[in-house]
């Protein structure tokens, strides 16, 4: 988000449409500052469901009680609350020991300060090795985890420390979420616009030149562009848009994933909450997965 009559205007909408839950991030620009000026105007802090991140790397891990409790801080002043729904680390420091990143997690949740926490682009082995400090010293796990979820596969890494749980190698890991009761935030369910239909998957160069470096190197590649192919012929039969096909791949997964979604215009979050209403079948999202 940035300044301005648009975004207020965007948020109206959203409300308005019975879009509740906010995702948002202290490295996300003005985002949580817009995000608590709306909602001091608004007076509606108390019908939405707010997810903000800290811990974002500046160059450096910074996954420390410190940096936790600094960022942790920092967002319920911008957001004007004196607490969110879910906090969650953005990224993941996998030299640091997992017991002090719990108990200080859990300081917020004592506190009242957050009501659920969880970890954005942690590999399921350490979010095991952090719920499993957790339950064995009577502390709240993580309940909540963002990978990267979307119909394109992640065959590279978009911007380094990124995890996925797309495609059947990562079959078990949704499992253990199915299993655990882990609630699943996607980001990047459009693959960086790989998705979008913008650009048709008969002008390769032409997508690959629209998309940025992290785009490219996490999603274009021969196999993806078939699933863009597939996505692009049942858009047609459908009569909807090529995004809408990719995100109601992500909505119909059994495992009940929420895709993070961003607009910057009205129509644009139209048509993505539109997405909604499009019903896939197993066999359809198998077909689109080239699973069959």
């Amino acid at each position: 988000m940035v300044a301005g009559e648009d975004q207020t205007a965007l948020l109206d909408q959203a409300f308005e449409a019975g879009i509740t839950a906010i995702d948002t991030a202290e490295n996300y620009g003005k985002s949580e500052l817009i995000l608590g000026e709306w909602m001091a105007a608004r007076k509606n802090r108390e019908q939405l469901t707010i997810l903000t991140k800290g811990c974002h790397p500046y160059g450096h891990p910074r996954v420390t009680p410190e940096d936790l409790r600094h960022d942790f801080h920092q967002s319920l002043e911008r957001l004007r609350t004196d607490y969110v729904d879910v906090y969650m680390l953005h990224r993941d420091d996998p030299q640091k020991d997992v017991g002090p990143i719990m108990e200080t997690l859990n300081e917020f949740v004592r506190a009242g300060k957050t009501l659920r926490i969880g970890a954005s682009n942690w590999t399921l082995a350490r979010v095991r090795e952090a719920n499993d400090y957790a339950h064995a010293h009577g502390l709240e796990p993580f309940s909540v985890i963002s990978p990267n979820y979307a119909l394109a596969r992640q065959v590279g890494d978009p911007w380094g420390g990124c995890t996925s749980l797309s495609g059947d190698e990562h079959a078990a890991d949704r499992a253990w979420c199915a299993r655990e009761g882990i609630t699943v935030v996607a980001y990047a369910s459009l693959a960086h616009g790989f998705l979008s239909g913008k650009f048709r998957s008969s002008e390769p160069e032409r997508l690959e030149a629209s998309l940025d470096e992290g785009g490219r190197r996490g999603y274009f590649c021969p196999e993806n562009l078939e699933r863009l192919r597939r996505a692009e012929h049942m858009a047609a039969q459908k009569g909807c848009t090529v995004a809408q096909i990719a995100l109601a791949y992500v909505l119909t997964d059994p495992l009940g994933i929420l895709p993070a979604i961003s607009a910057t215009k009205q129509r644009h979050l139209q048509a993505n909450i539109a997405a909604l209403d499009i019903a896939l079948t197993e066999e359809e999202r198998a077909w689109l997965d080239l699973r069959a």
